[in-house]
């Protein structure tokens, strides 16, 4: 880590929580995942000189908070944005897209108002708002970047929409219990 000459009056420890916030926080690393938050120091190592350059360049032990999505990882998030192509899902500090061919097995379509996407055959709704339960179908980091792209499915039994009022999850353990028949698609 690169300290300038600007900053050799503070002490060593501050000035490296500075640039380590700066150079590392909501940044995507493969490996880490996403680092929310640089939280400590645990080593600043001795300082050494670079010809042509009046910095002081240390070595840096340092604990983040980070959050690494897994493929295949169930997850709760809800719903922030709704395409006529899918669902955009706020996954803690992340969004995932839902396409809507993996919303639920059924034809979808986007109301006239574009602020839901509705099942043909089975009545489901998915409005802003929602939570919702998915599983992480793909994981698209580039290293050093402030972004990526999670992919999501509700499509497999017990993953939608949950909640008090209306919950997708809760029909399909009914079904599974077999105390409600699922609604069958018309042929």
């Amino acid at each position: 880590m690169r300290i300038p000459p600007s900053q050799f009056g503070q002490p060593l420890e501050e000035a490296a929580m500075v640039h380590l916030r700066k150079n590392h926080e909501n940044v995507l690393d493969r490996d880490i995942g996403l680092m929310i938050a640089v939280i400590g120091i645990d080593e600043i190592g001795q300082g050494r000189l670079v010809p042509g350059d009046g910095a002081t360049y240390h070595s840096v032990t340092y604990r983040v908070l980070a959050f690494k999505p897994i493929r295949g990882e169930v997850v709760e998030g809800n719903v922030v944005e709704i395409m006529d192509f899918g669902a955009f899902i706020r996954i803690g500090p992340l969004d995932g897209l839902c396409h809507v061919s993996q919303i639920c097995d059924d034809f979808i379509t986007q109301d006239t108002k574009g602020n839901s996407l509705m099942g043909k055959e089975t009545g489901r709704i998915l409005q802003e708002g929602d939570q919702v339960r998915a599983r992480i179908t793909t994981i698209s980091f580039d290293t050093g970047s402030r972004s990526g792209k999670l992919g999501l499915t509700m499509r497999q039994p017990f993953l939608g929409k949950i909640g008090p009022d209306v919950s997708w999850v809760e029909e399909d353990v009914k079904a599974a219990r077999g105390e409600v028949e699922k609604k069958e698609k018309k042929k």
